[in-house]
């Protein structure tokens, strides 16, 4: 079975090299990405660590941009990227659902380009509620229609600051999950702590279609929750995510690795989930190479 890392995100080399303009034209790049030592990745970059860590394959995140127009050049550099190496990346469009109809057109356009899913969403940074519907519903609706996943940012609503945590709760990712049952999603970050309300039935139901990635966990939960979360979801909605280049890759999975965990569900974990996840149609399998099965 492969490994895959189903949250990193890539960067155009404009964005990489020219930093200082792209802080002063967004202000939540700005607040992630004002220390230089907060790192910027391009697929080449990206290619290197995979190569390094003995990874197969990864899920390429947008950005949060607040301009559509920063959005649709992220998605130029991560449809070329897709283009050019089937065999490594699978893309997630940056997008800025507030302009509804400049949404709807990305949102086609990205389909058409056979990207695989939306994401990272960023509602904290980018100006809008999660649960507004408004906002939601057409970038849901149309996601849902198309085949798309979404991947959100969720963060815990206890504990400690650090810049980008924002006010995307575990409470307004299940509302949204409950609204749109049919839609995909990756809640990022372990959700911000829903997986365990997964032990009341109701919300159980409601998560069905929900998945949760692992990225950052260094910075915010004891190793430990991959064995908590397996038990109370089951092992089979868990990607492995690392939030490369902020995490480097080959650090973190050696910490799964030695959780100890039965080598059926490490191999879960670690890559058999992304692969049906990424397959689900059916139209990547000779991409990956992998059986999904």
């Amino acid at each position: 079975m492969p490994i895959v890392d189903a949250h990193i995100h890539l960067f155009p080399p404009e964005v990489v090299n020219q930093r200082e303009r792209f802080l002063a034209l967004d202000r939540h790049f700005a607040d992630l990405y004002t220390n230089p030592k907060c790192r910027l990745a391009t697929a080449e970059d990206a290619l290197a660590s995979l190569d390094r860590n003995g990874i197969d394959f990864a899920f390429a995140l947008g950005f949060g941009w607040s301009d559509p127009t920063l959005c649709r050049m992220h998605n130029d550099y991560l449809i070329e990227v897709q283009r050019q190496y089937p065999e490594r990346f699978a893309s997630f469009a940056a997008l800025q659902p507030c302009d509804s109809q400049a949404a709807l057109t990305e949102i086609n356009r990205v389909a058409a380009a056979g990207l695989k899913g939306i994401g990272e969403l960023m509602p904290h940074g980018q100006g809008y509620a999660l649960d507004d519907w408004t906002v939601m519903d057409p970038v849901a609706e149309a996601a849902t229609a198309l085949g798309l996943a979404i991947s959100i940012h969720v963060s815990e609503p206890v504990g400690h600051g650090y810049p980008g945590k924002g006010a995307v709760t575990p409470a307004t990712a299940y509302r949204l999950a409950e609204r749109h049952p049919s839609l995909r999603l990756i809640f990022a970050h372990w959700g911000g702590g829903l997986p365990f309300y997964e032990l009341m039935p109701e919300v159980a139901i409601a998560l069905r279609n929900v998945w949760y990635d692992s990225a950052a966990t260094t910075y915010l939960y004891h190793f430990e929750i991959f064995k908590i979360v397996a038990e109370l979801v089951s092992a089979d909605r868990i990607l492995f995510g690392t939030d490369y280049p902020l995490l480097r890759q080959g650090p973190f999975l050696q910490k799964v690795r030695a959780l100890g965990l039965p080598e059926s569900t490490l191999e879960q974990i670690l890559g058999g989930n992304a692969v049906r996840f990424i397959n689900a149609d059916g139209t990547w399998q000779a991409h990956l190479g992998f059986s999904s099965e």
